[in-house]
């Protein structure tokens, strides 16, 4: 099946870009739901998320959200624009660490580091990995480009 750092580094990729994308469509096909809350509620920066969820961000803060979230998922499932998805998805993820952070405890169980800080280094692991275009449209893409440079 060939290298197992190659498999695992493919099945993370593809089972965190499960988790974006079923984040994503979650809320695209919610009609109901809505960032607002979340951003209203925000202990740090309270001023900029204030000003995300105002009445004219709102739809444009919960669209890029929305669809965000739908399209890095989809582009590390399919392996396309990796690098790009993952940064992409490790800012978002800062962007979500952010109104939660109350002095440097984002939750009563942690200390500076959650799930966030998790999946920031997890993403810029794979945007800055060699071998994350292992099975992946990336990876054709350069094949064939490879190929047509010979």
């Amino acid at each position: 099946m060939g290298n197992p750092q190659r498999v695992f580094l493919f099945l993370f990729r593809v089972s965190i870009g499960w988790l974006f994308f079923y984040a994503g469509l979650s809320k695209v096909f919610d009609p109901s739901w809505s960032a607002a809350g979340y951003l209203n509620a925000a202990k740090t920066f309270s001023s900029f998320y204030a000003w995300l969820a105002s009445p004219a961000m709102l739809p444009f803060t919960n669209f890029i959200n929305e669809w965000g979230l739908t399209l890095i998922g989809l582009s590390l499932i399919l392996g396309a624009f990796i690098r790009y998805g993952a940064i992409a998805g490790a800012l978002l993820m800062l962007l979500y660490y952010f109104p939660i952070l109350h002095g440097a405890y984002p939750n009563p169980h942690s200390f500076i580091v959650d799930e966030h800080i998790i999946y920031i280094f997890a993403l810029l692991t794979l945007a800055t990995s060699r071998k994350r275009a292992m099975w992946s449209i990336d990876g054709l893409r350069n094949r064939a480009s490879s190929a047509g440079n010979s």
